[in-house]
Order: structure tokens, then sequence, then C-alpha cells
């Protein structure tokens, strides 16, 4: 008797969901674990409810888009922009991108997300729209960047301005990476009609 694939909700194999929440749990208990062996991770319990709340929130919009689409490149768009999104906040809380996490001009990158947030809203979180409110993100985070090194914002603080510019225009593509998914799930979608 053949097996069905497993999306989650099965019995059987180890679906997506546990998988999922398992790696959250397992990167909040990270450093934990780290505080026992060395100085240098020092975390509060403030700290940890933020790193609880930030993977909440991307475990649980990830599962809604997993409810709301079987298309697989829907979900890696998904995927893709919310790695954009956990990225830009972790690091902006944990050491911040331009220069140190007190920097003002690391809040533009919460304009990002801003701007991805909305596009999707506006997008009705359609592929196309949701492609086209992806690249719109892409775009404003590598101007971010270019502004950064132009005004040379953060230049004489580790990792200096090419560093910073590395750092930025990657999580750029990242999103850029996000559009691309949306795009193909969008023509899938248009196929299918």
């Amino acid at each position: 008797m053949a097996s069905k694939p497993n999306d989650g909700r099965s019995s059987g194999g180890v679906p997506w969901r546990i998988l999922g929440w398992g790696t959250a749990g397992f990167l909040l208990l990270l450093p934990l674990v780290a505080m026992q062996f060395t100085t240098e991770v020092n975390w509060t319990a403030s700290d940890f409810a933020f790193a609880a709340v930030v993977l909440g929130a991307v475990g649980g919009t990830f599962e809604l888009a997993v409810r709301k689409s079987g298309s697989v490149a829907y979900r890696l768009g998904v995927a893709a922009a919310l790695a954009a999104t956990f990225l830009l906040v972790w690091i902006n809380a944990a050491v911040g991108i331009i220069g140190s996490e007190d920097n003002p001009a690391n809040l533009l990158f919460f304009g990002v997300i801003a701007a991805a947030i909305a596009g999707s809203i506006m997008a009705r979180f359609r592929p196309a729209g949701m492609a086209r409110a992806m690249t719109f993100a892409a775009a404003v985070q590598a101007l971010i960047g270019l502004a950064t090194v132009a005004l040379r914002i953060g230049a004489n603080e580790p990792p200096g301005a090419l560093g910073v510019l590395v750092l930025i225009e990657s999580l750029a593509f990242l999103w850029l990476v996000s559009a691309w998914f949306f795009s193909r799930a969008a023509l899938s979608h248009t196929a299918a009609k």
C-alpha cells in the first residue's frame, strides 16, 4: 500500500511542524547552553522572551503560509522573506547592522520590513503581488546600503563601510530570492487556471 506524503497533519514520519518548531526551540536553547560554558554569552530573561516572541512570530507566519498555499514556490517565497525579516530584527537587536544597535540609522531597516508587510497586504498575499512587494523591499534595502556608503554612516565602526555594505546587500538579495519564488508561484498559479 502506497503512503501519502506527510503535510504535517497526518500521522507517520516526521511532520514539518515538529521539525520547524523543534528547530525554533533548539535555537532558543542554544544561548542557554552556551551560557554554561562561556561568559561571552550572557542572556537575561528579557533576551529569552524577545527571542521566543520573534521565533514564534516567524513560525506562526510560516504556518499560516503553509495553510494558505500548497505551492512549494509560494512557501519558499514566504520562508525567504521571513528569513530576511528575522535576520534584520535579530542582527539589529543583537549588535546593529550600521554601527552598534544604538545607532538610529538601524531604524531604517524596520522601514524595509514595513514596506514588505504593507506590500503583502496590498497584494492580498497573491503570488504576483507578493513578488512585486518583495522586489520593492529589496530595492529599499539596497538603497539604504548605497546611502550608508555614500554618506559614510557607520564607516568608522566595525565591520567598516565595506562590511556594512556587503551585509545590507546580502539581505537585499534574500528579498530578491523571495520575490523570485513568488514569481514562480505566480507563473504556476496562472498556468493552473
